[in-house]
């Protein structure tokens, strides 16, 4: 039998395709979500269209902060 090496090739493909959706999704909301209220409404509503994503964006952030920072101590708490 030969030695199966698509588990780190599925790992590969799933992070690539996590980047992807995450990016595509940043698209929709930046380019064509405040594009359109930029179309409709004018660039005052654009303005405040990217302050809210922004304040929207910091819980998500702190969040992910939070999980990075804990992965780094429990990992650093298995070394040793």
């Amino acid at each position: 039998m030969t030695k199966r090496k698509s588990s780190k090739n599925l790992a590969e493909y799933a992070r690539q395709t996590n980047i992807q959706l995450i990016a595509g999704g940043a698209f929709l909301l930046l380019i064509v979500g405040d594009g359109l209220i930029y179309l409709i409404y004018g660039p005052g509503a654009a303005v405040s269209g990217l302050l809210c994503i922004g304040v929207g964006l910091v819980p998500v952030v702190a969040i992910l902060l939070v999980v990075v920072l804990l992965n780094w101590i429990v990992r650093r708490a298995n070394d040793k």
